[in-house]
């Protein structure tokens, strides 16, 4: 594995290797190993309880439509000129929310218009179209709910800036023993 720390901690010599391929095998079939830097899982057979704390590696940043895109104002229009598709029905659908669908002109495949009226070039330019962690962060979760245990259905998770933890378990968990050992062991990777 690529992941810069990983350990699994469990009192059962073979639970703990099985636990490092079951991890092993669900990140790299979801491709998620390029994006974790440090995961560290605890197994604890008694209450029982499953928790996976982890940080991630530096996400890609958040799309901009002058990131795909030149932006600018002419005879009372502000024209969009699209180099790049990838992203233009997301952008649409946000345009199409904050105008409304009457204000937005779409001439050809390449090109959109804006009455200058209602927005501005520094404006459009920097409206957030796509945010690639906030699907980076749901594949990890997705990851984390095929590592843990089945039948562990009371789950909590956490995730924020590049840091999360996963919490499962057959029983209700406590919040002060869930933040003693999501401290505890965001320690062990070396704290958030």
């Amino acid at each position: 594995m690529a992941i810069g720390y990983f350990e699994v901690e469990c009192r059962e010599e073979m639970g703990r290797l099985a636990y490092i391929d079951i991890a092993s095998d669900v990140l790299k079939d979801l491709d998620l190993i390029k994006i974790i830097d440090k995961l560290h899982i605890y197994i604890d057979l008694d209450f029982p309880f499953f928790l996976a704390v982890g940080k991630t590696t530096k996400l890609p940043s958040p799309v901009h439509i002058n990131d795909f895109s030149s932006v600018i104002e002419d005879e009372g229009k502000i024209v969009i000129n699209i180099a790049n598709e990838t992203y233009l029905a997301r952008m649409l659908t946000i345009l199409w929310k904050k105008y409304s669908r009457e204000e937005i002109v779409q001439p050809d495949r390449f090109t959109v218009t804006i009455s200058s009226s209602i927005a501005s070039v520094p404006e459009i330019e920097n409206i957030e179209v796509y945010d690639p962690s906030e699907a980076m962060y749901k594949d990890l979760i997705y990851a984390m709910q095929w590592i843990a245990p089945e039948g562990f259905r009371v789950r909590r998770e956490w995730v924020d800036k590049g840091y999360f933890w996963y919490i499962a378990s057959e029983n209700t968990l406590p919040e002060d023993v869930m933040e003693k050992y999501v401290r505890k062991y965001f320690d062990k990777i070396g704290g958030l």
